[in-house]
């Protein structure tokens, strides 16, 4: 089976990646797919990086990683990037592949909110991870509920250190940190 992780990757850091292998290794997946949305439906506005950066950026995090790879669909196809499309789309390009779309406790409230919600059970599995501490998910549309570790990094607090000109090592990747800087991104609250 193959794991879906999606979101906005605004950057993308520590905190993602290991709740992605912790969660990839209690499922047993053969990989793991980071996938950066285009235009994120319940967000529209607000992403503060180009795709093209968010994507850039994913793929310099899991560089030589085993079991991780980057999924473009959502970033190559034009307009919001609904999760059922997204199925459709995975299905018809690798049939009879197995996938698992893996949802932070906190999406899981949203889930009936989502564009043709009803399909997404038929088409994937929902795997939802909670962290210690948290009240855990549950929905019917749920396959399962396993735990992540609690890593207390946001995507937000790393885009206010930047505009701050703190570091953010230890809290991205190098690889990520280099590309910000290099790329001028979060200067000034922008991307």
């Amino acid at each position: 089976m193959v794991g879906l992780f999606g979101g906005s990757f605004d950057p993308i850091h520590l905190g993602h990646l290991i709740v992605g292998r912790a969660v990839a290794e209690q499922l047993g997946l053969a990989e793991l797919r980071f996938m950066p949305t285009g235009e994120q439906p319940l967000k529209r506005g607000r992403h503060v990086a180009a795709a093209r950066h968010r994507t850039a950026m994913v793929e310099a995090a899991i560089a030589g990683e085993p079991g991780m790879r980057l999924e473009r669909a959502e970033v190559e196809r034009p307009g919001p990037s609904y999760t059922v499309e997204t199925l459709r789309l995975l299905q018809a390009r690798e049939p009879g592949r197995q996938f698992v779309v893996l949802l932070g406790a906190d999406a899981v409230p949203d889930l009936e909110r989502w564009h043709q919600a009803a399909e997404l059970p038929r088409l994937a599995q929902l795997v939802a991870f909670a962290r210690p501490g948290a009240p855990r998910p549950a929905h019917p549309w749920l396959h399962q509920v396993v735990d992540a570790p609690a890593v207390e990094i946001s995507s937000t607090a790393i885009r206010q250190r930047v505009a701050a000109g703190h570091s953010i090592r230890f809290l991205v990747p190098d690889a990520v940190a280099a590309y910000i800087a290099t790329q001028g991104l979060y200067r000034n609250g922008n991307g």
